[in-house]
């Protein structure tokens, strides 16, 4: 009970107009003193008090709530008025105007969202006053529905707070479940290639050869879900895509391993190529090189198997400019913009594909590295285009990280 009271009275002191409602309502009826009661079957208590004659109650105080008039409020649903206790024939000899010393008194229902009894708005003073009258029924009326508004908007406010906190905490344990498994998977992982390569070593059949490619082929692709996995959780608990930046000169050899490693994985794909990088390029090598693989990976899966797939590379002066291309029908704009979302896929891919985080860490390392991912399609084409520029990214890095 004393939890389901003090939260009433944190409502009711979480909206802000009601100091000014009580000011409003002392204006128009004169009354010294105005509040707003929490009132059940057994116990009244105030929320907020307006007192220009030293009643004594504070927010958190209580009455005995059968020495009110509140309860009888509560049990009509109709207001109490009185002008004049002492010329009102019903409440002359009442105990309650003796009690509290009150002359003139009000109290009027104020309801919960729900439409279930809260308690009153009400004042009294030692004076008589003109309550009674039609105007300031209305005025007490409208402000006691205010009040109701305000706590259904408190209620609402405070159910998606509640929402969202819970949507926040379960999107953090999730993900930081994620980042165990995947670190804890790397283990067995490189146990298991580790073990291929060694048998690999050993005499085997024909078939016996070809099982273990297969499973060496299956660890590597677990290895890189896990990566990408590691990759994801990293950026989205603030890491960031870790970057090992430095002046790389031999930038040309990482992308053309990335060529010849998904030419033998799809040896059923045309892949034509075009890398001219010469100089030096500051960079991660082995990002870019997870940049390229997964556009690459992407334009081979979904782009049409009858046409090839264009690699380009040109990087001079520490600019580097690199595309990957590939054959099929357009891809709407409403679909553009999604493709870079982490777990999304278009409808009609199947799971198998993947886990739908490739083209979410592409955006990751391009933005990493201060430098612009652009997407194009028409025409029977579609095109992803990488641009690092050496004197812009610096900037765009910091930016990045801001």
């Amino acid at each position: 009970m004393q939890t389901e009271i003090a939260a009433d009275i944190a409502a009711i002191e979480a909206i802000s107009s009601v100091p000014t409602i009580l000011e409003a309502v002392a204006a128009i009826t004169g009354l010294r003193f105005v509040c707003i009661a929490r009132v059940d079957a057994d116990t009244w208590t105030t929320c907020a008090v307006l007192d220009r004659i030293g009643f004594g109650l504070k927010a958190g105080d209580g009455l005995d709530v059968a020495t009110t008039l509140c309860q009888q409020v509560r049990d009509t649903g109709r207001p109490v008025i009185i002008d004049n206790v002492s010329a009102d024939a019903r409440y002359r000899d009442h105990h309650t105007p003796r009690i509290y010393g009150f002359q003139s008194y009000i109290s009027l229902p104020i309801l919960r969202p729900d439409g279930s009894y809260f308690g009153t708005l009400c004042g009294l003073d030692p004076l008589p006053a003109d309550l009674s009258n039609t105007a300031t029924v209305s005025s007490m009326g409208l402000f006691a529905q205010l009040i109701s508004k305000h706590l259904d908007s408190e209620l609402k406010l405070t159910e998606s707070q509640s929402a969202l906190l819970y949507e926040r905490d379960t999107s953090e344990l999730r993900e930081q479940f994620i980042a165990v498994l995947g670190h804890d998977l790397r283990t067995p992982l490189s146990s298991i290639l580790l073990g291929a390569e060694l048998l690999k070593c050993e005499p085997l059949s024909a078939q016996a050869a070809g099982v273990l490619e297969r499973m060496r082929r299956s660890a590597l692709r677990m290895s890189a879900l896990v990566n990408d996995v590691m990759d994801f959780t990293r950026g989205r608990m603030g890491g960031g895509i870790a970057l090992g930046l430095h002046d790389e000169a031999g930038l040309q050899q990482w992308l053309d391993q990335v060529v010849a490693e998904l030419r033998g994985a799809y040896p059923e794909h045309r892949i034509d190529v075009d890398i001219d990088v010469a100089g030096k390029v500051y960079c991660d090598p082995g990002r870019i090189q997870q940049l390229l693989s997964n556009l690459l990976k992407n334009a081979l899966v979904h782009g049409a198997r009858d046409k090839p797939v264009l690699v380009r590379a040109l990087a001079r002066g520490g600019d580097l400019d690199m595309s990957v291309s590939n054959g099929g029908p357009a891809i709407a704009p409403a679909t553009i913009e999604q493709l870079f979302k982490p777990f999304w896929r278009a409808a009609g891919h199947a799971a198998s594909e993947g886990l739908g985080l490739g083209l979410f860490i592409v955006a990751e390392i391009a933005r990493s590295h201060g430098a612009t991912l652009e997407v194009t399609s028409g025409d029977g084409a579609t095109r992803f285009i990488f641009c690092l520029r050496a004197g812009e990214s610096a900037e765009r890095r910091r930016a990045a990280r801001a």
